[in-house]
């Protein structure tokens, strides 16, 4: 290992660094795959990097911190691990050491469908933690209705308290980079959640003709107790759309540019989306967030909250839970900074005025 990568990080790039010289080149290929020609994914990271914080001096910050108030919940502070597909890809072990590493650093954790480890074995590691952050369960919708609530009863059974549900990949977008690696599970790899493997490949028209609507949406309230948050919102009607139907809360995203190339960057998708909600229901949003400065942009923009991906997945190959953790804490330490040098006591004090027009 390189001198770079051996020296103690100490921002998500030094992690970045570290992850790549631990990662072979399968992982690697499903870590930086994006679809297309990658338009979507570096626009997020741009969108974030556009925005200009106007700070204000000489306030009180006298009872600073970072506490936030989500779905009727006070957290820690406002950065959630957001769902990451397969994470026995990058560290073995997985998915545990991700929600371990949550629970330390009181954060909010989103279990994948396709997890390597069973939902059951995630929760159970983490859900009698009394100072942990909320513990939330991702859902595809299966191609069987029965299908899906199992996978709902199994969440409600193991302690999971929201569903997330995202709503943006009724097919696998087209990566490039996969292909080009012939990227593949390595043995003894496979989606815990899953009773068996994937169905072989059907046409489009077929796999098209079985793809979620609006309502599964609204079959899917009408079957659990837990709030149900739609991922992978862009459009405000599609938000609108959204609260008509009672969902609980809503995820501004692209899929981190992994499904559909040319798309706004959510930074740039965000307030519209907040507009159409008019504070009916809880805004997150996720996307090439990488500095403490971006869950501020973020906040300033109306989001309740950040979700992250990238970041988890490169902490995990880093240094397995103490690199999730560490990620955690670099975020939220740069994320205080932050608030403290615009002038910001606390979360609850960000505004759109904190924005240079």
């Amino acid at each position: 290992m390189s001198s770079a990568a051996s020296s103690p990080p100490v921002c998500l790039a030094d992690h970045d660094r570290r992850a790549r010289a631990a990662l072979d080149a399968n992982a690697i290929a499903y870590l930086d795959s994006v679809a297309g020609d990658g338009i979507t994914h570096r626009a997020n990271r741009e969108g974030w990097d556009a925005l200009r914080l106007w700070p204000r001096v000489l306030g009180p910050l006298a009872g600073s911190h970072t506490r936030t108030t989500l779905a009727g919940r006070e957290l820690a502070h406002p950065i959630l691990l957001g769902p990451v597909a397969h994470q026995r890809l990058f560290h073995p072990d997985g998915e545990l050491a991700s929600a371990v590493a949550a629970s330390a650093q009181q954060a909010g954790f989103i279990l994948s469908t396709l997890s390597n480890t069973p939902l059951e074995r995630v929760a159970a590691a983490v859900v009698a933690d009394a100072d942990r952050g909320p513990l939330w369960f991702q859902l595809y919708f299966q191609h069987d209705r029965s299908h899906t609530l199992e996978l709902v009863r199994r969440a409600e059974a193991a302690g999971f308290e929201a569903l997330v549900v995202t709503v943006d990949a009724p097919v696998n977008g087209v990566r490039d980079l996969e292909r080009q690696a012939g990227f593949r599970l390595p043995p003894g790899l496979a989606a815990a959640n899953l009773a068996a493997p994937a169905a072989a490949p059907e046409g489009l028209a077929a796999l098209l003709a079985r793809a979620p609507t609006w309502a599964e949406v609204e079959w899917l309230l009408s079957q659990t107790r837990l709030p149900v948050f739609l991922k992978g919102i862009l459009h405000p009607a599609d938000a609108r759309q959204a609260i008509g139907c009672g969902v609980h809360g809503l995820v501004v995203s692209n899929h981190g540019g992994r499904t559909l190339d040319g798309l706004p960057a959510t930074a740039a998708a965000l307030p519209a989306v907040v507009g159409a909600v008019e504070g009916r229901v809880p805004v997150l949003v996720d996307g090439g967030i990488r500095r403490g400065t971006d869950v501020l942009k973020a906040l300033a923009l109306g989001a309740s909250a950040v979700l992250i991906g990238r970041p988890l997945a490169v902490g995990l190959a880093s240094a397995g839970a103490q690199g999730v953790a560490h990620v955690l804490r670099l975020l939220r330490d740069e994320f205080e900074a932050a608030l403290a040098l615009s002038g910001a006591a606390t979360p609850a004090g960000t505004s759109s005025g904190l924005l240079f027009p």
